[in-house]
C-alpha cells in the first residue's frame, strides 16, 4: 500500500532537511546529527526514574530504571535501545521506555550497552546479557517480580533482543517470559527484497546499514556469528515467545519477517504484524504517528499478557 499520510508528511520534512551523508563522518559527527532530527520524543511521567550503574563484562554499564505507579512487586522489562550499534542512547529513547513503563505496567530498566566502534562486537550483546541477568537477580530490590522478565528492543535492540534470549537459553537462564522485537536487525544481509524495495528515502537506507554493520564488527565474517545475526542461529527451539512488529517501508522487514518464520518453525509462539504504510522507527514516533501509538499500544497488552500468564 501507500505510504500511510502521515508518514508521508513526516518522511516529506525531515528529507527536505540538508543531511550529509552518513557514510562520510565519523560515529561522534553522526551521533550529534541524529540527536537533532526527527520529531520531540513524548514524555510520560512514571513513578520513579532512577539512574545508576552495574557491574558489565568490562566495567560499569549504565541503566535507567522507570518505575510505573501503583504497588509492586511489578513485572520487569529490560529494554535496548536502537541506533545501529553506534549511535543513541539511554536519553534517545527515553520516551519510549517511559509509554512501555506506563502502559505495560513494568518495571523498564534500559540498558546504555557499549556501542561500536570503540567497543566492537560481541561487547554490546554481552553487556545486554550481563544487564539481564543482573534484573533478575535484583529484582526483589527493583519492586520487581522473578518470574516475570521480558526482554525488548528496536532495530539494533531487536537483534539484541533475540540474541540475549539465545543466550539466555544456552546459558541456563533466567526464564523470560516475552521477547519484544521491535523492526529487528536480525542478518548482517543487504539480499531481501526489502531492502531493494527500500533501499533509500524511507529515513533508514541499505548504505546506512551498511556503515553501522561496518563499525560494528571487527571482521566482516563475524556477520556469520549467530550472536550478531541470529537468522542463522541452527537451533531457535526453546526460547520465549516472541511478538515481531515490522514496517512495510523498511529495509529490515523481510529479516524480521523471516526471523518469525523460523522460530514459529522451531516451536516457538510467535505473533507477527506488519504495519503497512510505515517506515522504520515509526514506534518511538508514537507522539505524531497513529500507527506508532497504536503499535505501542498492542506491544504493551502482548506484554500485559505474558505476564499474567505467570
Amino acid at each position: 500500500m501507500p505510504l500511510d499520510p502521515q508518514a508521508k508528511a513526516l518522511l516529506e520534512v525531515m528529507n527536505s532537511a540538508e543531511t550529509p551523508d552518513i557514510a562520510t563522518l565519523e560515529p561522534a559527527v553522526v551521533r550529534q546529527l541524529f540527536s537533532t532530527i526527527g520529531p520531540e520524543a513524548a514524555v510520560q511521567e512514571v513513578g520513579k526514574v532512577e539512574n545508576r550503574t552495574i557491574p558489565g563484562p568490562a566495567g560499569p554499564v549504565p541503566v535507567r530504571i522507570y518505575t510505573p505507579l501503583g504497588s509492586g512487586p511489578h513485572p520487569l522489562l529490560v529494554f535496548f535501545h536502537g541506533g545501529g550499534f553506534v549511535i543513541c542512547d539511554l536519553d534517545s529513547h527515553d520516551g519510549l521506555c517511559r509509554a512501555l513503563a506506563n502502559e505495560a505496567a513494568c518495571v523498564v530498566v534500559s540498558v546504555d550497552y557499549r556501542l561500536a566502534p570503540e567497543a566492537k562486537f560481541p561487547a554490546a550483546p554481552e553487556d545486554c546479557y550481563a544487564a539481564t541477568c543482573w534484573a533478575a537477580e535484583h529484582a526483589a530490590e527493583l519492586g520487581g517480580d522473578p518470574a516475570r522478565i521480558a526482554i525488548a528492543g528496536d532495530s539494533a535492540g531487536g537483534n539484541l533482543t533475540a540474541v540475549t534470549a539465545l543466550m539466555v537459553r544456552d546459558r541456563g537462564g533466567p526464564a523470560l517470559v516475552c521477547q519484544l522485537l521491535i523492526y529487528p536487525v536480525i542478518d548482517h544481509a543487504f539480499d531481501t527484497a526489502s531492502y531493494a524495495e527500500n533501499a533509500e528515502g524511507y529515513m533508514l537506507t541499505r548504505e546506512m546499514m551498511r556503515w553501522f554493520w561496518g563499525h560494528y564488527l571487527a571482521k566482516d565474517s563475524d556477520g556469520a556469528n549467530p550472536l550478531a545475526s541470529p537468522l542463522r542461529a541452527t537451533d531457535l527451539s526453546d526460547l520465549p515467545p516472541a511478538f515481531v512488529i515490522t514496517a512495510e517501508y523498511d529495509p529490515l522487514r523481510d529479516e524480521g519477517e523471516a526471523y518469525a518464520a523460523r522460530l514459529r518453525e522451531a516451536g516457538v509462539p510467535v505473533e507477527l504484524v506488519r504495519h503497512d504504510g510505515m517506515f522504520h522507527g515509526f514506534v518511538s514516533m508514537f507522539a505524531v504517528l497513529d500507527q506508532g501509538k497504536q503499535a505501542l499500544a498492542t506491544a504493551s497488552q502482548r506484554l500485559r499478557m505474558a505476564f499474567a500468564d505467570r
